[in-house]
């Protein structure tokens, strides 16, 4: 369950500062250039979105991992 907390935590705090910054982050922006200018009016907030996916899920395995090593040592 905290897992849980912790991806959706970090994926909302992520998604919001790719929304809000004023620069490109990858991976992101690399899908964007990939699609092209199809869906140029929503790139942004794929991008976002992506961001959100990449970074939290990133984040949440290291959760997990240390919280195994963790709960292995008592």
């Amino acid at each position: 369950m905290r897992g849980a907390l912790i991806l959706l935590v970090f994926f909302s705090m992520f998604t919001v500062a790719s929304l809000l910054a004023p620069y490109p982050m990858f991976p992101g922006n690399l899908l964007c250039v990939m699609i092209g200018k199809v869906t140029s009016e929503y790139a942004g907030y794929l991008g976002a979105v992506l961001n959100g996916v990449f970074y939290g899920a990133i984040l949440w395995l290291v959760f997990v991992v240390i919280s195994r090593r963790l709960e292995t040592g008592k």
